[in-house]
Parts: C-alpha cells; sequence; structure tokens
C-alpha cells in the first residue's frame, strides 16, 4: 500500500506533518482500527440497547473532542492521532447504520450518499488549498479538512461493507475477500504503475474501513447470519489492546507522505 520513505518532514510554514510515517504498520493498525470502529459501536448501539441516535450523539462527542485535542496538539502524537481515527470509525458505524436502517436509505441509499459526500469533501479541500495530500496536514483548517475527509470515508466503508455483506449476498467472508483483494491491487499500482500516489492512498485509507466493517461483523454476528457469534465486549477490548500494543512495540513518527 502506499507508503513512504522518510521519518518526519516539515511543510513551508517548518512545522511537522501531524499524521504517520505511511508504513505497513500504519495500515495494519488502520484495519485494526476500523474494526474495533464496527464492533465498539454495535457494543454501544445493540448491545447495550442505546440504539443508532444516542450512540452517534455519543461517538460524535468523543470525535469532536478527539480532533480539537488533536489540532490544539504543537506536533505528532500517535495515541491522539490513532484516538481520533478510532473515534471517526465509531460515529461513522452509527451513523452509517442510523441512515441505512433508522432512515430507511437502505445501504445502497446510503452508500450512494456518503460517496457524493465523501467527494466533495475532497473536492473543496482541493478547491481551497490546491492540494489533497496528506504531507500538507499541518495547520488547524487542513486538519479540519483531513478529519471531515476522514468520517465521511468510515461512514462510507460501513455502508459500503454491508451493501457487500448483506445486499450483495458476498457474506461476510466473501466481502472481506472482495475488499482484500482491491486493496492488494491498489499495493500493486503504488510499485508498479505511475497513478497519483495521493489518489492511491485515499483509494486505499477509504478500502480498509470497509475491510474493518466486514472483518468486526464477522466477529460478533450470530452464526446462522455468517458470523463466529463474540461478545461485542470482548471483541472490542482485545482489538483495543492490539492497537496499543502496535502503538508501543512499534514507535511512530510524523511522516513524509506520498506527493501528486
Amino acid at each position: 500500500m502506499p507508503s513512504a520513505t522518510q521519518d518526519t518532514e516539515t511543510t513551508g510554514a517548518g512545522q511537522f506533518s501531524k499524521v504517520p510515517k505511511v508504513a505497513f504498520i500504519f495500515w495494519f493498525i488502520k484495519i485494526l482500527c476500523t474494526t474495533l470502529g464496527e464492533t465498539g459501536g454495535d457494543a454501544v448501539t445493540m448491545s447495550m440497547n442505546l440504539g443508532y441516535l444516542i450512540g452517534t450523539a455519543i461517538f460524535a462527542s468523543i470525535f469532536l473532542a478527539a480532533v480539537f485535542a488533536q489540532i490544539k496538539s504543537k506536533q505528532f502524537h500517535p495515541f491522539f492521532y490513532w484516538i481520533t481515527i478510532i473515534a471517526t470509525t465509531t460515529v461513522g458505524t452509527t451513523m452509517a447504520d442510523f441512515a441505512d436502517r433508522s432512515l430507511g436509505i437502505g445501504y445502497t441509499g446510503g452508500s450512494l450518499s456518503l460517496f457524493v459526500l465523501l467527494m466533495a469533501s475532497l473536492g473543496v479541500w482541493y478547491w481551497s488549498e490546491g492540494s489533497i495530500s496528506v504531507n500538507t496536514v499541518s495547520t488547524p483548517k487542513v486538519e479540519m479538512f483531513y478529519w471531515v475527509t476522514i468520517m465521511f470515508s468510515q461512514t462510507l466503508g460501513t455502508a459500503l461493507g454491508d451493501w457487500t455483506a448483506d445486499s450483495a449476498g458476498l457474506g461476510y467472508s466473501g466481502a472481506a475477500v472482495i475488499f482484500g483483494s482491491l486493496l492488494v491491487l491498489v499495493a500493486a499500482c503504488h510499485f508498479w504503475t505511475k497513478i497519483s500516489k495521493t489518489a492511491l492512498f485515499w483509494a486505499a485509507f477509504i478500502l480498509t474501513r470497509p475491510l474493518g466493517a466486514v472483518v468486526g461483523d464477522f466477529l460478533d454476528k450470530p452464526l446462522d447470519h455468517g458470523g463466529l457469534n463474540l461478545s461485542r465486549y470482548t471483541a472490542s477490548a482485545a482489538l483495543v489492546v492490539l492497537v496499543i500494543a502496535c502503538i508501543l512495540v512499534f514507535p511512530q513518527k510524523a511522516g513524509k507522505h506520498p506527493e501528486n
């Protein structure tokens, strides 16, 4: 998948990038976080029986607080960054489920609507800044574009994962194979084609979310629905431990990211 070769970089303003170096461990942690977003979101809305609307309100509050802390931080902090990523995946899970199920939009309508919002977010970001490359994420304005775009991508991923597994009838394992194969294709394009590295980064970033969504559903959905029927609390706790372990064992630094 799209990766970088240097540990740190500064922008024209002389500030360090506030996103981590993009390498294999970045994508591994990202998939863990997106899977956690699915199991954690379902734990609150379903296991706790709070519903999608209240769950969305809870996770949206956490998301806003995390983004505020991330933006106020003067430099890259791995735990701040990944907590914010997890916040986007949980609020993305509950928002997508609320739109698809409670509002009756359906997986297809939800996926199309969220795709339009994601493209609009990227378009406005590019129109405003002249680039959507993550190596520019160092000012509050660009960080806001970055996190709004990520939130839309995470929400889209939830709806797209549900559509592929349920509406398309592929099941959780089939959907995981589809999205995993697409990620391998993106990685191959990164290494062996001249396609924009920024475009490939965002393609990979978006695809990891539905992969995490279907893996999360596979872990906690009932056996008669094609899942393993694991406790959502147990699965979420195990994923939290894995994420923390990866951050501690594989120290991350602000990285130089792919240019166009």
